[in-house]
């Protein structure tokens, strides 16, 4: 009988990275924050048919947000604004993107490892920092999301195209089936940390203090910049870089890529995503083993914050790190891959995959079928194991 790669027995966790391995039972499928996925995504789908509510007000926000944004960002890459805030800028964009990757992701949503109380606090500040949304709300969502991935209860369902799943979801009214399995993620953790809770129920305040005063204001004060240029680059220019980085998470690499692990599953393996998003983009092995803190197998390149968390470990403020044996990734690439994986893949079976690059709706799924959306002129290829395009039409 083939042993599931998910099992018990198949899950590690170190607390002295690279040297002293426990086994400790971690079961993916009887954890409460996944529970029942597998089943649950089998009964839903996406139904095109179905048309989202235009929010107008967040159209116009979000469009005067990034109009000030790129203004911002080019501020920060010109003569206009003093180096140092430049160089700021991009420093404080990359901290605070390791607070959504290892603390909001990693630590807070799938509790791929353990953290002091002094580390958890720092992590949750540097979350802060970037203003997407409470750290309850983004950890619910993200939950919601693994468990009902890219169907019509997931908030940024991918099966809707690049366009809905990077931004769209914010710009419209979320679907009935989001509200209806929304209300039973489990965040009685997360419910346990009053930190976690006063964040939530004093979220613009806070936002308000730490995104923009706390960071627009340490220019101003220390090397005499302009008050205005602080704000655009600083602000505006950072946090639009940081969350355009972050949407890329749930909609390139859900689009194009590898799926050495599991070709039913839509998201894929995407190392420029993996460039940007400090190591967020292999989003194929991230969806086969949600709780292992690497989200990528050992080794692979374009991952900062999977380096910072074996750096925290290796200090005693990250421990208890969970992680697939290599032996299970094995099984799970043998038995569910499609064989592009560079080491247990087989280049005589694999096949690409004939994508339709469509801006609004892109099936993408190897297995997805559609009257709507026929096969077009991309054809995903093996080499080098990433998303590569042949542009000629497979015959």
């Amino acid at each position: 009988m083939t042993q599931d790669p998910n099992s018990k027995e198949n899950a590690t966790v170190t607390t002295n990275v690279g040297t002293t391995e426990i086994t400790k039972l971690q079961d993916q499928d009887q954890d409460p924050k996944f529970s029942d996925s597998t089943a649950i995504v089998d009964t839903l789908s996406t139904d095109f048919t179905f048309q989202h509510k235009i929010v107008w007000k967040n159209v116009i926000a979000y469009s005067i947000f990034h109009i000030f944004g790129l203004v911002g960002t080019y501020m920060a890459f010109s003569v206009y604004g003093k180096l140092l805030t430049s160089i700021f800028a991009v420093t404080s964009g990359i901290i605070s993107g390791l607070g959504l990757t290892v603390g909001a992701h990693r630590h807070f949503t799938h509790k791929a490892f353990k953290a002091t109380t002094a580390t958890r606090r720092v992590l949750m500040l540097l979350f802060i920092l970037n203003g997407q949304n409470s750290l309850w709300e983004w950890a619910r969502d993200h939950r919601q999301h693994h468990k009902y991935s890219d169907t019509d209860a997931d908030p940024h369902n991918a099966s809707r195209g690049f366009f809905f799943s990077h931004v769209g979801w914010l710009l419209s009214r979320k679907h009935p089936l989001v509200f209806k399995y929304g209300k039973d993620i489990d965040m009685s953790d997360l419910e346990a940390d009053s930190w976690i809770m006063f964040q939530k129920k004093h979220f613009l305040l806070i936002y308000v203090l730490i995104s923009i005063l706390l960071p627009c204001i340490i220019p101003v004060l220390l090397w005499n910049e302009h008050p205005l240029l602080s704000l655009l680059m600083m602000y505006f220019g950072r946090a639009t870089v940081v969350l355009n980085a972050t949407w890329l998470i749930n909609s390139q690499a859900h689009i194009s890529g590898m799926r050495p692990y599991d070709k039913s599953l839509l998201p894929a393996q995407n190392q420029c995503v993996s460039f940007f998003a400090l190591g967020e983009g292999w989003h194929n092995y991230h969806h086969a083993f949600p709780w292992d803190y690497r989200t990528a197998e050992l080794g692979t390149p374009y991952n900062l914050s999977t380096t910072v968390i074996d750096f925290c470990a290796k200090r005693g403020w990250i421990y208890d790190l969970k992680f697939a044996k290599e032996k299970s990734v094995k099984r799970r690439i043998m038995r569910t891959g499609d064989n592009s994986h560079p080491k247990y893949g087989n280049p005589d079976e694999f096949k690409g995959t004939e994508t339709l690059w469509n801006f609004w709706k892109s099936p993408a799924n190897p297995t997805y079928k559609s009257k709507d959306c026929k096969p077009g002129p991309i054809t995903i290829t093996r080499e080098g194991y990433s998303f590569i395009y042949n542009e000629k039409r497979r015959k």
